[in-house]
Parts: C-alpha cells; structure tokens; sequence
C-alpha cells in the first residue's frame, strides 16, 4: 500500500512539472524597454525579449542599432560623431552622417525644389533630435513639423516576443501646406558586408532585375536565378534600383533579412524603384539597404505608411552566396 501511495505522489508531481514547464514554454518572452546613455547620447533605450535588441537614440532621430544581445553589431555607427547633436546650422553637421536606420523624403530629386538645395537631406528627416513616447513594448520616434514639406514623420519600433524579428513603421502625417507628392524612404546603414543580396520577383519589372543608379555599376554584381548580389568597392559608390521586396545583409557571424512587401500597380520613385542598394567608399566602410513606399499625393490631414521587417539569421555555412539562398530560399 505504501508503495502504491508513493507511486502515485511521484506520478503527480512528475505530472506537475510537466504541465508548469508546458505552460512556462507557451509565454511569450518579455519585451523590456530600458532607458539608457548609448554612445554619449542621454535618454536613449534599449527594446530587448531576451535574445534579440533594438537601440533608439531620440537626440539623433534614428535606430542606431539591431543585434543577438552581445552579439555583432549589424547596423553602421559612426564613432566621429558620438554623442554629439546635430547642427542643422553647422557646414560641418549640416550633413549628419550618424548611421543607423532612419527616414527621408523621396524622391531625393525634388529636394532642391521644395527645400530650396539638393542637399543636404531635409532637417527635419536627418539633424534634429526628436521626441520619444515610450511604452511597455514599444517606443515611438515623432519628428516636429517640416517647415518645407508640411510633414510630421512617426516611427514606431516593437520586437517579437519570442522571434529574432524588429518591425518598424514610419508613418508621414501631412500637417500643413499644400498637398505634396511624396513617397516614404527607408535609409538602414549597414556594417562593409561580406556581400548583399536581393531575391528578385521573377519576372522582374526590369529586364536586369535591376536598374542603375550610378555611372558605375556595383562591384561583384550579378544575378543568378533570381537571386542578385554583389560587394562593397572600397573605391568608388554605388548605387541600383529594384522591384524586390527583400533584401538581405550577410556579416561574418550573422546575416540581416529586411522585408518590405512591393504594392502591386503602385507607382515608385526612381524609375519605379521600391528598393535600392547603395555602397559607400573607404573609409566610411557601410552599404545602405533602403525600401521606398508608393508615391502618394499628401492632402493636409492625410496620412501614409511603410512598415519594415527586420529578421536576424545566425550564420550557418562559411560560403555567403549558399548562405544567401538559404535564407532567401527559406524565410519566402
């Protein structure tokens, strides 16, 4: 009898533990939101679930950083600039080359006629510090009014609970002004890769895949079965246009996939672009993967929006092209 007794208090708790770690697996990781100084800049915060982190740096404008917790950095900083903040005033910081993620207005081509001069981009978009509201799992960037475009810009930034996966949607709100036609920039800077990539619709609005943006085309640039890629040359920038939807960043240790569904039927700046590849020279060592939203003529009180999905993939294989086709392969 006792020993039936004891069999069955061992069945129960065994049953227990079982049924406590069932209900542990099936909550979804915490989001936590911590307010940090990040490279010199006060007030910054730091989105995490534990395996993944987003850093937002309001005094700068933008999401300066996306990686494993201690692991590589994928996003481009700028360390000749850190902890400094902008002067839309200044020669110097008119142009205030920070890195990270952030927004403009497109097409750039319209700038020196709504603006006044070609560049540096708008202040409003790229030098000044903006506010932050904060919640429990998200925090949301809000730019002041653009004195020459009308525009007031929103970017919301949240992670997955239990998912290597940053989504950020910027949203333009048309304040004041007359009505501008306008498309919302994507601009993520990303660390010299070890190559990037594009899987492109097939078929391709463009009978390369590609249109070219720059006298030059990319270093290493070539498509093979819907699957472009190329380099970074340390020599000369570059830049292409395409009708992709996903574009992707491999590192040493980590690759990044940045998703940005196409609209069909939608006209995009830049002979039709919705995703451009741009490379810069040495010694600024970065690539910028960008997406671009249909072009919308704002009405004041109108608003539009483009959300970016951004997924961290640990590498798997030392060769980056098998590994491009991997992921591009595997996450469509």
């Amino acid at each position: 009898m006792k020993a039936k007794t004891l069999l069955l208090f061992c069945l129960g708790f065994v049953l227990t533990v079982f049924c406590c770690l069932e209900t542990s697996a099936n909550i979804p990781a915490k989001i936590t939101v911590t307010k940090t100084n990040y490279q010199g800049w006060q007030d910054s915060y730091v989105l995490s679930n534990g395996q993944v982190e987003a850093v937002v740096v309001p005094a700068i404008g933008r999401i300066m950083q996306f990686r494993f917790k201690g692991g590589e950095s994928t996003f481009w900083e700028n360390p000749q600039v850190y902890g400094k903040a902008p002067d839309v005033k200044s020669e110097e910081w008119g142009y205030f080359g920070a890195g990270g993620d952030k927004t403009w207005p497109a097409p750039q081509s319209e700038w020196g006629k709504i603006t006044g001069q070609d560049w540096p981009p708008p202040a409003t978009f790229n030098s000044i510090p903006v506010t932050a509201r904060v919640n429990r799992t998200s925090v949301t960037l809000i730019s002041p009014v653009d004195p020459f475009y009308g525009i007031r810009f929103y970017r919301k930034i949240t992670l997955e609970p239990d998912k290597n996966v940053m989504k950020i949607t910027t949203t333009y709100e048309k304040v004041k002004g007359t009505p501008q036609n306008v498309s919302v920039w994507i601009v993520t800077q990303l660390r010299d890769p070890v190559a990037v990539n594009a899987a492109l619709p097939q078929p391709s609005i463009f009978p390369q895949g590609y249109n070219e943006q720059s006298e030059d085309l990319p270093a290493d640039l070539k498509v093979d079965n819907g699957i472009l890629s190329l380099t970074r040359d340390r020599n000369k920038s570059h830049k292409i246009g395409s009708d992709t939807s996903t574009l992707l960043w491999v590192g040493k240790t980590v690759a990044v996939r940045i998703d940005s569904p196409r609209v069909p039927g939608e006209s995009y700046p830049d002979n039709n672009s919705s995703a451009e590849i741009y490379t810069n020279v040495d010694p600024q060592a970065y690539v910028e993967l960008e997406f671009l939203s249909p072009l919308k003529t704002l009405q004041v009180g109108e608003k539009m929006d483009l959300t970016t999905t951004y997924t961290l993939i640990p590498r798997t294989t030392e060769n980056a092209g098998q590994e491009a086709r991997k992921i591009l392969r595997g996450y469509t």
